[in-house]
Formats: C-alpha cells, sequence, structure tokens
C-alpha cells in the first residue's frame, strides 16, 4: 500500500497529469489552499485535460484525484460573488455544467478518487464520472441551502445517481453524509482506509485499462444514452448497439479467445 504524494501547488498549475505506463492517466485538481474550489480557470483546464485524454490514443481510463486536504469543495464562492452581472453568472454555471457533460462523454472510463470532503459542485464532480472510491473518513454535501443558494446544477447528477429520497435528503438538508453512507446511496462504489486509496484506484483503473477500449466506448455510450429512453426504447436501442458491436474486430476476436480458451489480443476496433 502507498499514500498519495504531496503535489506541488499553484495557481498556474490548476490540474497536474500523470501517466502511469499502464494506459491510466491521472488528473489532480491542484489548488488544495482554496479546497480544489472550482474555479472558471480551474474548470477551463480540467475541461482541455478531458479533451486531450479523450484524443490521446495511449490514454485508456482517467482518474480524478486532488491534492491537499479535500478534494473539492464546490464552486469558487469569491469568485462567484464578484461577478457583476446575469450574463457573468449564467456564463460560469454553463461552464460548470459543459464540464460536467464532458466527463460523462468522454468515450474513456473515468474515475473519480476521493478523499476529505466533496461538496456542492465537488460533490457533482463525483457524481459525473462512472465510478468512485472514497476513503472512510470522507464526506459528501450538497450544502446550499444553508447559504440561500439551492444546489440545482449539482442536483442533475446528483439525482441521476442516488434515489430521488436520498437526492432530496441531501438536497433539502444540506447535510454532510459519511462515506458509509455515500456507498448505500449509491454514490460511490468503494470505500477504504485512506491508506489504500491510491492502490484500489489504480488497480480497478489498470483492470478496466486491460480490456478492449472500443468495447469501452461503445458501452459507456450506450449506458448514459438508454438511461433517458422509456424501456421499449432502451431495448431495441440497445439490441441495435450490441448488433454493431458483435461485428467489430475485437468482439469477434474475445469471442473466438474465449471458446479457443486463451487470452484475447485486442486491437481496439
Amino acid at each position: 500500500m502507498t499514500a498519495p504524494a504531496p503535489l506541488p501547488a499553484s495557481d498556474d498549475a490548476p490540474v497536474l497529469r500523470d501517466d502511469d505506463g499502464h494506459g491510466v492517466r491521472t488528473l489532480t485538481l491542484n489548488r488544495p489552499a482554496s479546497r480544489n474550489a472550482l474555479s472558471s480557470t480551474m474548470m477551463a483546464a480540467l475541461r482541455a485535460e478531458i479533451a486531450a485524454a479523450a484524443d490521446d490514443a495511449a490514454v485508456r481510463v482517467v482518474i480524478l484525484a486532488a491534492a491537499g486536504p479535500a478534494f473539492c469543495a464546490g464552486h469558487d464562492l469569491k469568485e462567484v460573488r464578484a461577478l457583476a452581472d446575469h450574463d457573468a453568472r449564467l456564463a460560469l454555471f454553463r461552464q460548470c455544467s459543459d464540464l460536467m457533460q464532458a466527463i460523462v462523454r468522454l468515450p474513456k472510463p473515468i474515475i473519480a478518487r476521493v478523499h476529505g470532503v466533496a461538496t456542492a459542485a465537488g460533490c457533482q464532480l463525483v457524481a459525473s464520472c462512472d465510478l468512485a472510491i472514497a476513503t472512510d473518513d470522507c464526506r459528501f454535501a450538497t450544502p446550499g441551502v444553508n447559504i440561500g443558494l439551492f444546489c440545482s446544477t449539482p442536483m442533475v447528477a446528483l439525482s441521476r445517481n442516488v434515489a430521488p429520497k436520498q437526492a432530496m435528503e441531501m438536497l433539502l438538508t444540506g447535510e454532510m453524509i459519511d462515506a458509509a453512507t455515500a456507498l448505500r446511496f449509491g454514490l460511490v462504489n468503494r470505500v477504504v482506509p485512506p491508506a489504500y486509496l491510491e492502490d484500489e484506484t489504480q488497480g480497478l483503473a489498470r483492470q478496466i485499462a486491460s480490456k478492449s477500449m472500443r468495447t469501452l466506448k461503445i458501452g459507456k455510450e450506450a449506458f448514459y444514452a438508454q438511461l433517458e429512453m422509456t424501456l421499449d426504447d432502451a431495448y431495441d436501442y440497445c439490441a441495435q448497439v450490441m448488433t454493431t458491436n458483435l461485428e467489430t474486430r475485437d468482439a469477434v476476436e474475445g469471442i473466438g479467445a474465449f471458446i479457443e480458451k486463451r487470452k484475447p489480443q485486442w486491437q481496439d476496433d
């Protein structure tokens, strides 16, 4: 087991990039002094890194991590308060919404590696990732109601991850929930002691990275698309997706390898 190494902090480098040589890229939020609050600059940097990961064939899985004592405290409220008018505020929230959608639309799995606290848009960030692993002392909240600003945009991702009554309890009370509750709600996949967080996340990422990238891309896109459909439409759509998937070279190779009892050799095609 290894503890995360300390990282240099600088607003000039709001997101750090690290590749492990096994197809896993770690993007680290790097504004620890502000608890990694999502400033416009940080969101732009993270959005650019998501786009770069999408275009880089060497990247198979992305981990989203954070420097310092907190994962992400949400929007930078000093920046929000300083915005002069309606249009500027709307632009900021639309920038955040675009970032969250880019995470969902990234054609590669993305795993949140969460420690400390993830609140408001930080909780939204966790909910937007495909998977999440958290430390057992981690806490989550959508506390906007406590300052008169309902967490409406975080609600979009939250309500697509947890049951409606759990989501409404978090949104209406603004209270922190612990990691065990987040696991029970379905907000995170696994909860581990802090010393195991990096190894657990890296292990899961490498396991996923060993699969066919073409298959993962098809599956992730179909998963989110069918969520918005009626039951009949979802089955019709997924039947078409599966038929197309069956015709890919990796599906032919994978089925052949299974029948022949050998390890598949993926072409990512």
